[in-house]
């Protein structure tokens, strides 16, 4: 049986694809599976940041080898053409903490993602595009790249456009926890006595809400051509 993982930050990065899918959590790790004869889709949450994404990479190998694996999930646009909402497979990662490069397999897109060991600013964003020539920025996927290279395994990338270039908005960084868990009662506090944030979060929800469905769209695509998984799982959103 092929076990593919597919490894975000987010419950809602995954929202769209794995809704339908049987839930658990085990030691701050949220999994989702889907089984067939042929093929085991195993999918799991652990918090922003590389050290949650490795977190995540190891719980599923508990279960077994992995045959393919895919990060997924929103990200920040780096240049000004990227469409928020949009997803796009990417053609390779970089890790700004090392200045290491992981390709991504055959066929991917070709724009390339850096990761940031913390949330992306306006000003973070434009240097981090000067400095790396790359067009999204996220937190997780050179962990999960790094770790499918480490085990010759299969590595793809899609990500999803939450917040454009120059969209300006609250330094998430304060409410990130150091297990990479957002604290989200904290930041609606912070967020309800200034209101010239909320037309951005408004718009960062609605995009970051249509990047999910992309983001399976684009999942579809790549693994499931012939529309056999969607049509079995009956996904009434996701054309097939």
């Amino acid at each position: 049986m092929t076990r593919v993982a597919l490894i975000a930050a987010m419950p809602g990065e995954l929202k769209p694809l794995v809704g339908k899918w049987p839930h658990s959590t085990r030691n701050g790790v949220q999994f989702w599976a889907q089984r067939n004869p042929e093929e085991e889709w195993i999918a799991a949450c652990a918090g922003a940041g590389q050290a949650a994404a490795t977190r995540a990479f190891a719980a599923l190998e508990e279960g077994g080898p992995i045959d393919l694996v895919l990060s997924l999930g929103w990200a920040g646009a780096l240049r000004g053409d990227l469409a928020p909402g949009s997803a796009h497979n990417v053609a390779g990662v970089i890790d700004a903490r090392t200045g290491e490069r992981f390709l991504c397999d055959a066929g991917a897109g070709d724009l390339w993602l850096v990761t940031s060991p913390s949330v992306a600013g306006e000003s973070e964003k434009r240097r981090l595009a000067t400095t790396y020539k790359a067009a999204l920025v996220d937190m997780e996927a050179a962990a999960v790249a790094r770790l499918a290279a480490m085990r010759n395994i299969p590595f793809y990338c899609i990500k999803g456009v939450s917040d454009g270039l120059n969209a300006r908005m609250p330094d998430f960084n304060d409410f990130m926890r150091p297990d990479g868990q957002f604290r989200l009662a904290a930041f609606i506090l912070f967020a309800m006595i200034r209101p010239w944030y909320w037309p951005a979060l408004v718009r960062m929800g609605e995009n970051s809400r249509k990047a999910a469905q992309n983001i399976a769209q684009s999942l579809f695509d790549l693994l499931d051509e012939q529309g056999q998984i969607r049509k079995r799982n009956g996904y009434p959103n996701i054309k097939s």
